[in-house]
């Protein structure tokens, strides 16, 4: 749907409530994959870098790399949703304040736990805010516009290169990368669609 059928269609208060929980759930898990110290999505990598090479908050490098991939929509004539510019704002912002709360583990056992954790929290809640049907983020915009600019090449394809790019700076500028990382590259996929069965609002214009 464009950005006004997203806003014309039926269920708008429920489905509002249901984006605005799954992006605070989003920025919320971010604070406990970083927190594991295990490695986190390649995004939250470079931002983690970013964090450190300038001083600025792991929110705020956030939610800065969101814009930039935002912009980056223009060249890619994707259309943005009112969930692609709340997800700019919230995520960081919401992964700031959940910091203030998470204490660092203090153990493996509790590193492990919030690896896991946070990985749960992250697939849920992505799975949350994509199905109140208000438009992608920003950094799933930027996949589908560089798919269909790339001439039809796989998705995987094109997500995969995407990604290595972003770790790969991420990793250059500081960021840690670990096992979560392979456990996000591998299962973020697969456990955001099965989520996406249970969360997905439907409309009367499904059929």
């Amino acid at each position: 749907m464009t950005a006004g059928e997203q806003l014309r269609a039926e269920k708008k208060a429920w489905r509002l409530v249901q984006l605005l929980v799954g992006l605070v759930g989003y920025g919320t898990a971010l604070t406990f994959l970083v927190g594991s110290s295990l490695g986190a999505s390649s995004w939250s990598v470079l931002a983690e870098g970013l964090s450190l090479r300038t001083g600025m908050s792991f929110g705020w490098a956030t939610n800065l790399t969101a814009v930039v991939v935002l912009l980056c929509w223009i060249p890619l004539r994707e259309l943005p949703g009112l969930g692609t510019f709340l997800n700019v704002v919230l995520v960081g912002t919401s992964a700031d304040l959940a910091a203030l709360f998470v204490p660092p583990p203090t153990s493996l056992v509790q590193q492990i736990g919030y690896l896991l954790l946070g990985l749960l929290m992250l697939t849920f809640s992505d799975a949350v805010y994509l199905g109140a049907r208000f438009g992608s983020g920003p950094r799933d915009g930027l996949m589908t516009g560089a798919v269909r600019l790339s001439g039809g090449k796989p998705i995987w394809l094109v997500r995969t290169a995407i990604e290595l790019v972003v770790l790969t700076a991420g990793w250059l500028l500081g960021g840690t990368v670990g096992l979560g990382t392979l456990l996000i590259a591998l299962l973020m996929g697969p456990l955001v669609q099965q989520f996406l069965r249970v969360t997905t609002v439907r409309l009367a214009a499904d059929g």
